[in-house]
């Protein structure tokens, strides 16, 4: 009897977990195959177990471990003397619910494939972004994605002051150039580590229509240098093909310059866009295009967006994605 009743609690409980989830979900679209290579979410698998023993990594005199780097209310910082003093809020947020944004965004901004990259970005934008995330207009196309809950989740608890001092302290960085991109008809071979691609082996596999982003050093992503790099292998002919979307000659009112800059490092308010990562570029892209980001700016680049197939924006991200930041 004591069995069966663990098995009825086991089920109510996936019941309500199944339930949550599908409450969750999108509600726009479906997430189109083309671009599921956008949103990866594994988590049941990680390179490395959460090892405690602290490490060093090229460059930096501090030491840290796996463990540490995976703490949400920690952000490993590996360089303290190449940015200002972190606030509280970057580095180790406010428990229960707000999580260190340094941790996700790194101490220095650079990021990855799984979040927004925020040195330079002007920190009025990065207000409004938080605005938009409290208010639902900024939503994700896969909304059951941790990361995007996270946001939102920090945008609603966060303080006024809170939101402010990681605006300027993000804003006051300098980007760096941490992405390569290689065209290709194939990829290393990958397996899926939470919310990004990872080597596996010395195998390749076919790339398809796809982009496969992925860390060259496991370890320091995992350990969140905030200068570790990234390849990423697009299919050939994208950088060529971006390109010629990105200036639209034949629709100048299009072209992504007039708004993001000549060499897209943005214009006053408006975000830079050249050497993002282009997992997180695609996302955007197509949460503008089916309409879950509603907030400041999508009155402009819906209608961009909207006129891209897949392939278009695949092209589109890979091009940007090669610039210097």
């Amino acid at each position: 009897m004591r069995d069966l009743r663990h098995v009825i609690v086991g089920l109510l409980a996936l019941v309500a977990s199944c339930d949550q989830l599908l409450a969750q979900t999108n509600t726009a679209n479906d997430l189109p195959a083309g671009l599921s290579w956008a949103y990866l979410w594994n988590d049941s698998v990680h390179s490395q177990p959460p090892d405690p023993q602290p490490v060093q990594i090229p460059g930096s005199t501090m030491q840290y471990s796996v463990q540490q780097a995976r703490n949400m209310f920690f952000a490993a910082n590996w360089f303290p003397d190449a940015h200002p003093l972190m606030p509280a809020v970057v580095e180790s947020g406010r428990k229960p619910d707000l999580r260190a944004c340094g941790g996700c965004h790194r101490a220095e901004g650079t990021a990855g494939a799984d979040s927004a990259s925020l040195a330079g970005l002007p920190a009025v934008y990065i207000v409004q972004q938080l605005a938009d995330f409290k208010s639902g207009a900024r939503q994700s196309a896969l909304q059951s994605r941790p990361p995007e809950n996270l946001m939102t989740l920090a945008a609603q608890v966060a303080t006024d002051e809170e939101i402010q001092a990681a605006a300027k302290y993000f804003s006051e960085l300098k980007p760096k150039p941490v992405m390569r991109v290689v065209e290709s008809d194939t990829a290393p071979a990958t397996t899926i580590i939470r919310y990004f691609y990872a080597r596996q082996g010395e195998g390749k596999e076919p790339l398809g229509r796809r982009i496969v982003e992925l860390p060259d050093d496991v370890e320091r992503y995992e350990l969140h240098d905030p200068r570790a790099t990234f390849t990423a292998y697009v299919p050939v002919g994208s950088l060529k093909k971006g390109l010629a979307i990105v200036q639209s000659k034949a629709n100048p009112a299009m072209a992504c310059a007039v708004c993001h800059g000549a060499d897209l490092h943005g214009v006053g308010l408006v975000p830079g866009i050249a050497g993002r990562s282009p997992s997180y570029l695609a996302r955007q892209l197509y949460a503008f295009k089916i309409g879950v980001r509603n907030g400041a700016g999508a009155a402009l680049m819906k209608p961009v967006a909207e006129r891209f197939s897949e392939d278009d924006i695949v092209a589109v991200v890979a091009y940007v994605a090669s610039l210097t930041p």
